[in-house]
């Protein structure tokens, strides 16, 4: 999932300690970036959790290929149950991995910024996130069609449609079925128009992302909102919505800090450490 902010969360910048007559070295600040994406890069508790991710969507799309009623989208409009077979997915930590780029930006002390991800995208180098290509292979032997409704921009598609095809995963060439953020004029970074997209031609039987934003309507929710949107629709989560982890970035970063991405990092750190609940030790 890429969210296009003109700035994330990201802590970057050189701190220079001594303001003596004798300079000492700059130091890099703080990076809240270095450990999820070391998590996300290497481990494999994440590997594990993508694996158990996508096996999980395999027995929820063979009961949804049993039950017509059954629909993930909440786009979905009437008489849906003869309609073909879709899956939606995310693109960005949900199919492809982007670890190379986040690792780039700590060791560049850079912020995200589109003058460097689209680049990066349309390089084409990005890995497949662990079961999402089996998993789609296998949603293919059942006949069901892959949309990956994605928030790269329109002129990132071609990069994207390259860097799937090169790893192997199926991509419809009769129709178009990566949805880019605006591809259309009316698709924005709110993904519910290509949902709807998708649902009026298809019975959507599930959807997989790494952001709430990729299963319904938050924007610029607040962390309590997210919260009651998770209560909301506890029905769909683990069931019709599978959710695969990212601690890299995403909306729940920005809800700590209002989605305001022109404060000074200093201070969205602040605001992000503000929104934990902590231990005090008894004295």
């Amino acid at each position: 999932m890429n969210i296009d902010f003109a700035a994330r969360g990201i802590l970057t910048g050189l701190v220079v300690a001594g303001l003596t007559a004798i300079s000492t070295p700059a130091q890099a600040e703080e990076n809240d970036l270095v450990n999820a994406t070391l998590w996300t890069q290497t481990s494999v508790e994440f590997k594990a959790t993508s694996l158990a991710a996508y096996k999980l969507a395999e027995i929820m799309l063979d009961r949804a290929l049993e039950d017509k009623n059954w629909t993930a989208a909440t786009e979905q409009g009437e008489a849906y149950q003869e309609k073909p077979v879709a899956v939606i997915l995310d693109v960005d930590e949900t199919v492809l991995d982007n670890t190379a780029y986040e690792a780039w930006l700590i060791k560049a002390n850079a912020s995200y910024s589109s003058k460097t991800w689209a680049p990066y995208v349309n390089s084409a180098i990005s890995k497949p996130i662990a079961g999402s290509k089996e998993f789609i292979d296998y949603a293919r032997s059942k006949g069901v069609e892959i949309f990956y409704v994605s928030n790269r921009k329109a002129g990132e598609e071609e990069g994207t449609r390259k860097n799937l095809v090169d790893l192997g995963y199926y991509v419809n060439d009769k129709i178009d079925t990566i949805l880019v953020r605006g591809e259309k004029e009316e698709w924005g970074s709110d993904k519910t128009s290509r949902r709807a997209y998708v649902a009026k031609d298809y019975r959507v039987a599930l959807i997989i992302g790494d952001n709430l934003g990729d299963f319904v309507e938050a924007r610029d929710a607040t962390v309590a909102d997210r919260a009651a949107l998770i209560d909301t629709y506890n029905d769909y989560w683990s069931t019709k919505w599978i959710t695969v982890a990212n601690p890299m970035y995403g909306s729940w970063e920005a809800a700590t800090f209002g989605y305001d991405f022109k404060l000074p990092n200093d201070e969205k750190r602040k605001m992000k450490l503000d929104a934990m609940e902590y231990w005090e030790p008894k004295e």
